[in-house]
C-alpha cells in the first residue's frame, strides 16, 4: 500500500454541545486513559477527545489502543509510531529496527493482523483543525513551523511531513518559535516534557506515560484546564475493570 495519506488535514466544526479534549502520546497506556475519562466525566454523547498520536509501542496495551480508532469519539492524527508500524506492514521497513523503538509487542502479532492496522492508520490525518477564528485549535504529532494558511493548504513536502511527525527543534530549543506567527494555538506531543509546556503557539502534552515517573496528560481545549495520571496510580485505582465510553 502506497505510503501516502488520504488526507493529511481533516477539519472539524467547533463543538458547541459539548467538551473538547486533547490526550497526550497514549504509548498503549489504555488504563491510564480509562482512569482520565471517568476524572473528566467524559460524555461521549457530546464530548469529543482528540489525540496527538503515537497510540502504539513502549506501554503494555497497544492493541488495545488501536481499538480507540473505532470509538465515534476519538479522533486521532498519525504519529511517527504509527507511521513506523505501517512501513514495516508495508514492507519499507525491517521489523527489528522498530522493536528498538519500542515495538517489541508486534512480535506477537500475525502480519496479516499488523497490515490491517496499517490499512486503518494511513486513513488518519497528520494535522486536525477545530473550528475556525477566535475557536480554532490544531492538533498534530511533533511540530510545525508555518501558519494556519499553510495548514489549510493540505499539502506538505517530504521534509514538511518529517518535521510533522519526528520534529523536536521547538521542544529542544533549536528552531524560533516566531516561525509560528499566524499559526493558532496548536496541541503536539512526541517530546516528552515533565509538565505541558507551550512554545510560541504549540503546547506540548507528552508527559512520558509509558516510563519511570511518566503520567499521561489530557487537557480540555480553549481553556487551562488539564489532568494527569500514571499508570501505576490508575491501576491501583482500578482504572483496569473501567468500561471505555
Amino acid at each position: 500500500m502506497d505510503s501516502t495519506l488520504v488526507t493529511a488535514v481533516r477539519h472539524h466544526d467547533v463543538n458547541r454541545d459539548g467538551r473538547d479534549f486533547v490526550v497526550g502520546d497514549l504509548h498503549g497506556c489504555v488504563d491510564a486513559l480509562r482512569f482520565l475519562l471517568r476524572e473528566i466525566e467524559f460524555d461521549p454523547s457530546r464530548d469529543r477527545l482528540f489525540s496527538v498520536g503515537d497510540l502504539v509501542d513502549r506501554g503494555a496495551q497497544s492493541e488495545e489502543a488501536l481499538t480507540l480508532l473505532d470509538k465515534p469519539w476519538f479522533h486521532a492524527v498519525l504519529g511517527n509510531h504509527e507511521d513506523t508500524l505501517c512501513a514495516v506492514a508495508e514492507g519499507r521497513l525491517e521489523k527489528h529496527w522498530w522493536y528498538g523503538i519500542g515495538g517489541l509487542w508486534s512480535e506477537r502479532v500475525p502480519m496479516e493482523r499488523l497490515r490491517a492496522y496499517a490499512q486503518r492508520l494511513r486513513t488518519l490525518p497528520l494535522v486536525r483543525v477545530i473550528g475556525a477564528g477566535s475557536d480554532r485549535f490544531n492538533v498534530l504529532h511533533a511540530e510545525f513551523l508555518g501558519t494556519d494558511a499553510e495548514l489549510d493548504a493540505n499539502h506538505f513536502s517530504d521534509e514538511t511531513r518529517q518535521q510533522l511527525l519526528w520534529g523536536r527543534g521547538l521542544a529542544m530549543g533549536t528552531s524560533d518559535p516566531a516561525n509560528q506567527r499566524g499559526l493558532s494555538l496548536t496541541f503536539c506531543g512526541h517530546t516528552p516534557v515533565r509538565e505541558v509546556q507551550q512554545f510560541g503557539a504549540q503546547v506540548f502534552i507528552d508527559t512520558g506515560a509509558f516510563g519511570p515517573g511518566g503520567k499521561l496528560t489530557i487537557v480540555e481545549a480553549r481553556t487551562t484546564a488539564r489532568w494527569s495520571v500514571t499508570v501505576d496510580l490508575a491501576r491501583s485505582a482500578g482504572a483496569s475493570a473501567l468500561a471505555l465510553p
